[in-house]
């Protein structure tokens, strides 16, 4: 633990900078979650069904294993949307609305931030979302966004799950997982960013722009070891920019070599859906204050599309039949 004036404990301390503090970044985690009954990635969740899960979260696997990773994915999928945000969802999305000039850049893929009342110009999901799903063939670009299906195929419905945990997932047929609807040929995949995979440049470019707009008064580290990269940076980068840093975890004291515990000026140690409600106090008031302010936002939006086959424009007809190329596909992967 590092060497602190302060009692790095101290909610007080916190609460009189957050109250100065105008330009907030948080960068949140899978502990977020955790009260909301969503397991880690890397803690006890980390096995599914005697699987590594980050084994399962690669493009490789995908193509080794369509049928194991769907598996997976429509498990992670059915866990998320049945879960409901927590009290630190809702404190973040409530300052989100009292500043405007608060940004959470979030590592999480269930999509309970949203669901929330969070503000979507002032939330970054840089590793997408369960909820997103677009084809994988070269030659179509076709996305689909806040797909909450509990199961997209029969065959990937909580019915056909094993009932003991342990027990191996069955092998299903090609013909039975999700194919496009659009080009008929492309299997669908989770809209999620897997290992060896680049984060989307948009959100990238979009944090870099927020951050390059003036200092940074503070940095709220949610829930998150701080060791996955590029996200991790932004630590580092809100300290060089002038910002204190609070660190609110479960396992501070387990881990030496937690993310942002190096650069902490305070050390908040438990369930974030606790934690931040109360350090957040000052600005977003009470829970009930909270709720009266983001109103019932908890629920699941329309589904909307994307893209879709890529046209051979030396093929294209003249007139009303005129077909207008829609992009390029987004790879295998």
């Amino acid at each position: 633990m590092p060497y602190i004036e302060h009692d790095p404990t101290n909610s007080h301390t916190f609460k009189t900078h957050l109250l100065k503090s105008k330009r907030i970044l948080a960068l949140c985690g899978a502990g977020l979650s955790a009260s909301s009954g969503l397991a880690t990635f890397r803690g006890a969740g980390g096995l599914w069904r005697t699987h590594d899960a980050m084994s399962l979260a690669t493009p490789q696997a995908f193509v080794k294993d369509p049928s194991l990773v769907w598996q997976f994915y429509s498990a992670r999928r059915q866990a998320a949307f049945s879960a409901k945000p927590n009290a630190a969802h809702l404190a973040l999305a409530a300052l989100s609305v009292k500043n405007k000039d608060f940004i959470t850049v979030t590592q999480n893929v269930d999509g309970l931030s949203p669901r929330a009342g969070h503000p979507p110009e002032q939330l970054y999901p840089v590793h997408g979302a369960l909820s997103t799903v677009k084809c994988t063939s070269v030659f179509c670009s076709y996305t689909e966004y806040n797909n909450f299906k509990m199961a997209l195929t029969p065959a990937l419905g909580p019915t056909r799950a094993p009932a003991d945990a342990d027990t191996q997932p069955a092998n299903i047929p090609l013909n039975e997982l999700p194919f496009c609807p659009k080009c008929k040929i492309g299997m669908m995949r989770p809209g999620v960013v897997w290992f060896n995979e680049t984060l989307p440049n948009d959100l990238l470019e979009g944090i870099d722009e927020w951050i390059d707009q003036g200092p940074i008064d503070l940095c709220l580290v949610i829930g998150t070891t701080g060791k996955v990269w590029p996200a991790a940076g932004y630590i580092e980068i809100c300290k060089e920019k002038g910002a204190r840093v609070a660190v609110i975890n479960m396992e501070i004291n387990d881990d030496p070599h937690l993310g942002g515990v190096n650069n902490a000026d305070w050390l908040f140690k438990g369930d974030c859906a606790q934690i931040l409600p109360d350090i957040l106090q000052p600005i977003i008031g009470s829970m009930e204050e909270v709720r009266e302010l983001l109103g019932d936002m908890d629920k699941f939006p329309a589904t909307t599309t994307s893209g879709g086959p890529v046209t051979d424009i030396n093929n294209a007809t003249t007139g009303e039949e005129t077909v207008e190329r829609t992009g390029e596909g987004t790879g295998y992967y």
